[in-house]
């Protein structure tokens, strides 16, 4: 399951507590507003728009089997380079795999068979008023860290403190608009917010990690290496061998266990991760039994290489499990930080060169669908031509945006019909002539002058070289020139933290409820911010206006609306060259291993499987 940092989020969020305003409340002083506060009743769960699902008093999640039995190891394998951190927190070093989710807890835990709802976890309950413009946490007395230390509203503010200064540039923008926090009594925490309108505050603190501020008195955050932190979650660092492999243990004495959103969940007493350089290898050693889950992202091995004894007899299972969940955009991302694509004519003219039919019949076995949107798979895509009020949206920015937006469908290039790619490269070239481009001599070069239009993409994975490689042959046929640069794991996340590539490969996940998160994608602030998600470089006053009205939607109808209008304006910059998606989750398995009955929108979770006694 993906978790902080990556996609921090399968969203939604809680209801709010209306505020119970008397008629003068329009004309409130200092003293009627405290009162007013003062009306707030601590409330369980909240929903983004609307109300949580579940009611007070729920006992576990309905995608869940509460009888679940502990105990078993479930081994797992990682493809990359090892690791060298035990903090996630940070943009230094490489964090092992599972570090987050498994060692700390949050103040609120979300429900994956909802857009945006999250539940008390180490808060017992939260307050909010009507416009969100604060939020108070509750704190169960009985949460503890695993040292036996309890956790209090000091360990929250820490948290807070030290994830904004110390920590991923990501939580700085993430909770920019906190403008105050208070400790009110140990158990009781408040955050006062600078942006009311920005309605999902209350829900991504409730998201925040908490850690223990006693442990960290005396250490420096960031630089702790491979000592195991002290955490709050369902389990501890057992066993590791730095690089190569960490076994977490769960904690029979976790303090959340017994919680209705912990029913179900965490049910394995070890969980091993090995890790393997070579995804082949890996492959072989999940059918020879050295580990038992294999999420399978390669459709030709999906396509071939589950096959055998062990899969017929039912020893091994291969279940492609269907979501309903956004895709998101995975693409060739462009950055346009880069002089070579800082004209959208010539990313729009190279995406062109790019024949997706052909590389899902001939290497994908025909699994995949084009992507078309940057929120694919929901409601949030935008299809068609705007209307209604997502055109009313987009017309108060026509004069700063191409007209095409209003009268030309958005459609990734495709080579279906007679002419093909030939017919493709025929646009690229005159979108290339537009640009400034001429052929000379065999290459594609500026007219101005002379240089040639090169560049380089940068990839980790050896198997991905073969959707390149045709890619790159399109392209010297208008005498474009890509050069493929591998590079191992490490140095390709270090790369990416500081920009420094042409074109990555890269997928940019999204949840059902977008929120702040999308500044970390593409907002103007995050252009030079080293480590931040912003791939492509997006720095637009547009896109930086949309972004904060996708983030002050009021309700769910105007959530679609504005995501969609940001969705379109994306598209018409031209900032990847957009690949495929699949709405299942293709899975295989050793059959000790057992899995709810009902799966949840937001797709597979392991953290919700056991192993058979």
């Amino acid at each position: 399951m993906t978790r902080f940092l990556s996609a921090l989020r399968p969203r939604s969020l809680f209801t709010v507590l209306t505020l119970l305003a008397s008629p003068g409340f329009l004309y409130a002083s200092d003293t009627t507003l405290e009162a007013s506060e003062q009306q707030i009743q601590p409330i369980h769960g909240l929903a983004m728009h609307g109300e949580p699902r579940y009611p007070e008093g729920f006992t576990h999640f309905d995608y869940l089997n509460p009888d679940a039995p502990k105990g078993g190891t479930l081994k797992m394998a990682v493809v990359a380079n090892g690791f060298d951190s035990f903090n996630p927190f940070v943009i230094r070093g490489v964090a092992a795999a599972g570090i987050s989710g498994y060692i700390y807890d949050t103040l609120l835990e979300y429900s994956a068979d909802e857009a945006f709802s999250m539940y008390g976890l180490i808060a017992e309950s939260l307050e909010t008023p009507e416009d969100r413009s604060y939020v108070v946490y509750n704190l169960r007395p009985e949460a503890r860290f695993q040292d036996g230390e309890p956790i209090t509203a000091e360990d929250v503010k820490f948290s807070f403190e030290t994830l904004t200064t110390e920590g991923h540039p990501f939580y700085r923008n993430y909770y920019a608009d906190v403008s105050k926090v208070t400790v009110e009594t140990p158990h009781r925490i408040r955050f006062d917010f600078q942006e009311t309108s920005n309605r999902e505050l209350p829900l991504i603190l409730g998201q925040m990690p908490i850690m223990p501020a006693h442990y960290w008195e005396d250490r420096e955050f960031g630089k702790n290496g491979l000592t195991p932190p002290v955490g709050s979650g369902p389990y501890k660092i057992g066993a590791f061998e730095a690089g190569r492999s960490i076994v977490y243990e769960r904690l029979d004495d976790y303090w959340a266990k017994d919680l209705a959103v912990r029913k179900g969940r965490f049910n394995f007493d070890r969980i091993r991760y090995d890790y393997y350089t070579d995804d082949t290898v890996a492959l072989e050693a999940f059918k020879a039994g050295s580990f038992d889950f294999r999420v399978e992202t390669s459709a030709k091995n999906w396509a071939t290489a589950y096959t055998g004894e062990r899969f017929d007899n039912g020893t091994i299972k291969k279940e492609a499990i269907e979501h309903h969940r956004p895709t998101g955009m995975q693409g060739f991302v462009f950055n346009t930080r880069k002089d070579v694509f800082s004209d959208p004519r010539v990313r729009e003219a190279l995406t062109y060169g790019f024949d997706f039919e052909w590389t899902n019949k001939n290497l994908f076995y025909g699994q995949y669908a084009r992507t078309n949107s940057y929120f694919e798979n929901s409601e949030l895509a935008a299809t068609g031509l705007p209307s209604g009020r997502g055109l009313e949206i987009l017309e108060q920015y026509r004069s700063q945006l191409g007209e095409d937006i209003f009268t030309k469908p958005f459609a990734a290039p495709s080579t279906d019909g007679k002419q093909g790619l030939r017919q493709n490269l025929r646009v690229a070239l005159e979108l290339l002539r537009s640009a400034g481009y001429e052929v000379r001599e065999g290459k594609m070069v500026n007219t101005e002058t002379g240089e040639p239009l090169a560049f380089e993409i940068l990839l980790f994975q050896k198997t991905f070289e073969r959707v390149v490689l045709p890619f790159k042959n399109n392209l010297a046929k208008l005498g474009i020139e890509m050069s493929v640069r591998l590079v191992d794991s490490n140095q390709y996340v270090q790369r990416v933290r500081e920009f420094d590539y042409d074109m990555i490969t890269q997928a940019i996940g999204q949840s059902d409820s977008p929120g702040n998160e999308q500044r970390e994608y593409w907002h103007s602030s995050t252009v030079d911010a080293n480590g931040s998600r912003n791939y492509a470089g997006v720095s637009d006053p547009v896109v930086d206006e949309l972004v904060s009205l996708v983030i002050q939607a009021p309700d769910r109808e105007e959530l679609i609306q504005r995501t969609r209008a940001l969705d379109r304006v994306l598209l018409s910059g031209h900032y990847v060259v957009p690949h495929w998606h699949l709405a299942k989750d293709r899975v295989a398995y050793w059959s000790h291993l057992k899995h709810p009955e009902q799966t949840p929108k937001n797709g597979t979770d392991l953290d919700n499987w056991w192993a058979e006694p």
